[in-house]
C-alpha cells in the first residue's frame, strides 16, 4: 500500500516528536530562549515568541497526534476482530461494537460484568 504525502509526514512527525531528540531540542530552546530574556529586559515581545511558538506547535500537534491514535485504534479493532473470528466460542456479534453508542457499550460492559460473576462451566475450564 502506498501512503499519501499527510500519511508519510504524520507518521514521521509523531515518531519524532516521542523522541528523546525531540525533547532535547524543545529543552535546548527554551533554555536559549530563557538565558536571552536579560538581553531582550524580559520584555513582551520576548515573552510572546514562546507563548506563540508553542501555542502554534501544540495546536498542530494536537491534529498529529490524533492521526496516529486514530491509525493505532484502528490497528488494534482489526487485530481483535481477527481473535473473535478465530476463536470457535468466539461472540462474532461483538466485532463492530465500537460503533455502538455509549450508554449501549456501557450496557453491555454490565452484562459481561455479570457473565464474569457466573461460576465456569466444566468445559470452559482448561486444566
Amino acid at each position: 500500500m502506498k501512503k499519501n504525502f499527510f500519511d508519510r509526514f504524520a507518521d514521521r512527525s509523531a515518531c519524532f516528536a516521542g523522541s528523546p531528540e525531540a525533547f532535547i531540542g524543545a529543552s535546548v530552546l527554551v533554555i536559549i530562549w530563557a538565558a536571552t530574556g536579560p538581553f531582550f529586559k524580559f520584555s513582551e515581545v520576548w515573552q510572546m515568541v514562546i507563548n506563540t511558538g508553542t501555542t502554534i506547535v501544540t495546536f498542530l500537534m494536537v491534529f498529529l497526534i490524533q492521526k496516529a491514535q486514530n491509525k493505532d485504534s484502528k490497528a488494534i479493532q482489526i487485530k481483535l476482530n481477527e481473535l473473535i473470528k478465530a476463536h470457535e466460542k468466539a461472540n462474532n456479534r461483538i466485532v463492530d461494537i465500537e460503533d455502538l453508542t455509549e450508554d449501549e457499550l456501557d450496557e453491555l460492559h454490565k452484562l459481561y460484568e455479570k457473565f464474569g460473576k457466573l461460576p465456569k462451566r466444566k468445559e470452559d475450564d482448561p486444566a
